[in-house]
């Protein structure tokens, strides 16, 4: 059996590989820094979205953080448990006080991660980043 595709294949360029090894770098930084708050940074990431928005339904918040809707719920139920969210307009999703509170306390360690990833990729680097995500947006939007 000959396997021509073998030999012009290599992993070490795949983009999605590089992208997801990216992420991985940049949570395990997240997590350094948001462990003490029982919290992961996509749980984070919701109530960011949710302390501007205020009120949004989990289809809307799913399709603003390009995450697959039961993904986003499995989230959202720590979240409601933990007594920052509450759904009492449903399908309305709102962030409480309690939420709020908390994401002003955990503001100081998002910015710490921030500064130590951006001290590792620098402003060009930055730009970077921000260009290829505007890229990504743009064309999956």
């Amino acid at each position: 059996m000959k396997l021509n595709n073998f030999e012009q294949f290599n992993p070490s360029i795949c983009i999605s590989g590089k992208m997801n090894r990216l992420n991985r770098i940049t949570a395990k930084i997240f997590r350094k820094y948001l462990s003490p708050f029982n919290i992961t940074d996509s749980q984070l990431t919701l109530l960011f979205v949710l302390t501007k928005k205020e009120a949004i339904t989990q289809k809307q918040l799913s399709d603003f953080i390009m995450i697959e809707k039961s993904t986003v719920h499995r989230n959202l139920i720590r979240l409601f448990d933990k007594g920052f969210l509450t759904k009492e307009e449903f399908p309305i999703i709102s962030i409480t006080n309690k939420g709020k509170e908390f994401v002003n306390s955990i503001i100081p360690e998002w910015e710490k991660a921030m500064f130590e990833i951006r001290n590792i990729l620098g402003p060009d680097g930055e730009e970077a980043l921000n260009i290829v995500s505007s890229k990504l947006q743009t064309k999956n939007n």
